[in-house]
């Protein structure tokens, strides 16, 4: 079976190259390819803006992604605290990258003459963070369950 690292890595390189997506739909497909979840049309046109608010540097993509996905599993699990479930990942993201706002996080920020995908380190890393954060907020109750998870 493949490591989640390397899955993380190889996904978010083709996504980004041969798709063109975003850090938030990155983010979503990674982690529903990573837990079996499943993620609807709606939810992937929803963040279709959701890269530091379209681009405007604000709340980096990534984080949202993540968020989005955290509320889908805590749903599906019937847990009542998304908000501060939320809030703990949010909290918990921010110490380990030192900013939760894409201008901040972008490596060299944002210019006009910046290559496409520049995230690509960060988005594996800030991924692979999430998919820890969600084993051990939601841990497989069953063996069945367990081959969802890398």
């Amino acid at each position: 079976m493949e490591k989640a690292e390397e899955y993380i890595r190889r996904e978010v390189h083709r996504l980004y190259w041969e798709h063109d997506e975003n850090c938030a739909r990155t983010t979503l497909r990674i982690l529903s390819g990573l837990t079996g979840i499943a993620i609807g049309n709606q939810t992937l046109a929803a963040a279709s803006g959701l890269h530091g608010a379209g681009g405007y540097g604000a709340q980096c993509g990534l984080v949202e992604g993540a968020l989005m996905f955290l509320g889908i599993v805590a749903s599906l699990e019937g847990y009542e605290d998304i908000p501060g479930l939320c809030r703990k990942f949010a909290s918990l993201f921010e110490s380990s990258f030192g900013s939760l706002r894409c201008s901040e996080l972008r490596p060299g920020g944002f210019s006009p003459s910046d290559p496409p995908h520049r995230c690509e380190e960060l988005t594996c890393r800030s991924i692979l963070y999430a998919y820890r954060f969600l084993k051990e907020a939601f841990p497989p109750k069953s063996v069945a369950e367990c081959r969802h998870w890398m």
